[in-house]
């Protein structure tokens, strides 16, 4: 009986590059295929003495009775990492074996058949892959908080710059000569430059990363596009440059983020007027209803683009030439970057152009699917506010914002380690501001939620800190409006001003 079945064994089994053994229902090993006999280097004449039941690697997890239940049920049982005394006493890395058993009858008599499938290999890739994947994290992570550190290390100092360079530059405009005042505009317009290079390459690398986050609202494009027009036209006066518009008298509610979207615009219209030498700049807005796209067309009768660069036009740090370096300033980003915004917020940018004749930009927007927008509109109006709380432990911000506010504002402030909520209430306050940098994020959060508790006043977050998220955090806590570093005294107010509606 044993020698017929033996027979059928090998002829079955011995072909199967897996290591398989048979055993009997008390143990006992009456089989091993060529592939066991490689892995475990004992072939059937040396397991005559062995008995499986009485492995003490294999008495831990009770095969016996596990197996007995196999060939009771004629059913089948898997074990990962089988090990047994015999392949611990090779000198040898023990593999990963998962090992099926399930049971097998011949002329009436039962065996149960280990089947070894040696899964170190799929073990060691697993591990790798797992490994790759928490570098990759790690990586991530690092790269995200690179790009905090670096934005706030680069904004925070750029806007005490910027802001105080401002201030200079106004009130000592008409009490020094011509050369210094040259002085203090080039120092103006060289830190501006730099925080607008710096701006685009930190968010550039955010949408690149794929951490760039959106703040979806309805508001008025035209309202949007009139105030970018607004900004550009002293730079198109001092060019002798005219700008037109041709707005549908409806507004155009889209869906989409405002602060991305100004940027798109800003971008475009500044490169519409840089590139633009004599002639005009002309902004079309209009509406694709049967696609519900809001539409709009930034024309200029500038340098042109040649046929041949327009497909590289929106690849990043890109220009056509050498002189259009020498000639015009920027650092080849601010086209990558509005189409990367535009195409986010589920819109399109495309261009045409001719070289020395001309450019049209246009971009599309998806229509909001309602007529109700969020009142963006700044409203500049004198109001009566004169103190406000302010949170600020490295008196950095609490400077600027005292020369920029101290003819109309008393700023009282407040360190954050020594800040009590409660005194909200102990003073007339007509707002609070909160200059937040990253190691003060959770405190600044857990006061805001604190003293939304306690009074119903606006509050205003400063901080040099650009991810959305962040900021729907102090959002999420009861703020009500955010200003990023750097910001001008402008920016300043209309920020303040903007929150007028909620005072009164």
């Amino acid at each position: 009986m044993k020698s017929k079945a033996f027979k059928y064994f090998s002829l079955l089994y011995d072909s199967i590059p897996f290591p398989i053994q048979i055993i009997l229902a008390d143990g006992s090993v009456v089989f091993v295929n060529k592939a066991f006999i490689s892995v475990w280097g004992f072939g059937i004449d040396e397991l005559k003495e062995y008995n499986l039941f009485d492995d003490p690697g294999l008495k831990k997890i009770n095969i016996s009775l596990k197996i007995s239940e196999v060939l009771k049920k004629k059913s089948e049982l898997f074990i990962n990492n089988f090990s047994d005394s015999l392949l611990k006493s090779k000198a040898s890395t023990l593999p990963f074996l998962r090992t099926k058993i399930f049971s097998l009858e011949i002329d009436g008599e039962s065996f149960a058949v280990l089947f070894h499938e040696d899964q170190t290999e799929i073990i060691l890739t697993e591990a790798e892959v797992r490994k790759a994947r928490d570098g990759n994290k790690e990586a991530e992570r690092l790269k995200n908080t690179f790009l905090n550190v670096l934005s706030h290390e680069l904004r925070t100092p750029l806007n005490i710059v910027l802001g105080y360079s401002s201030i200079i530059k106004d009130s000592m405009r008409d009490k020094i000569n011509v050369e210094d005042r040259i002085y203090l505009d080039n120092l103006y317009s060289g830190s501006e430059r730099l925080f607008k290079s710096i701006t685009q390459m930190l968010e550039f690398a955010q949408i690149e990363a794929g951490i760039y986050k959106l703040n979806v609202e309805t508001f008025d494009l035209s309202v949007v596009l009139k105030s970018s027009i607004s900004v550009v036209k002293e730079y198109a006066n001092e060019k002798k440059l005219n700008i037109k518009t041709r707005f549908i008298s409806c507004p155009i509610n889209v869906s989409a983020d405002i602060q991305s979207t100004e940027n798109a615009i800003n971008i475009l219209l500044n490169n519409a007027v840089k590139f633009t030498k004599q002639g005009f700049i002309e902004v079309e807005l209009n509406v694709l209803e049967d696609r519900e796209l809001a539409i709009c067309k930034i024309k200029d009768t500038g340098v042109g683009i040649s046929a041949e660069y327009l497909d590289h036009l929106f690849r990043p740090f890109s220009q056509e030439d050498l002189n259009i370096g020498r000639s015009y300033e920027g650092n080849g980003l601010g086209l990558a970057l509005a189409k990367r915004y535009i195409e986010k917020m589920g819109g399109s940018l495309l261009v045409d152009s001719i070289k020395g004749v001309g450019s049209t930009f246009t971009f599309t927007l998806p229509l909001a699917q309602n007529n109700t927008k969020n009142d963006n509109t700044i409203v500049l109006k004198k109001d009566n506010r004169k103190k406000i709380l302010m949170l600020d432990s490295s008196r950095e911000t609490l400077g600027l914002l005292n020369a920029f506010l101290k003819s109309t504002y008393n700023i009282k402030p407040f360190s954050y380690t020594s800040f009590d909520p409660a005194i909200v209430r102990s003073d007339n306050y007509e707002m609070i501001i909160f200059d937040v940098d990253q190691n003060l994020w959770q405190e600044g959060i857990i006061y805001c939620r604190q003293i939304k508790e306690l009074t119903d006043k606006p509050i205003l977050i400063i901080s040099s800190e650009f991810l959305e998220d962040k900021a729907r955090n102090f959002f999420d806590a009861g703020a009500d409006k955010f200003l990023m570093k750097p910001f001008s005294k402008t920016e300043l107010l209309n920020a303040i001003y903007e929150l007028g509606p909620i005072i009164h």
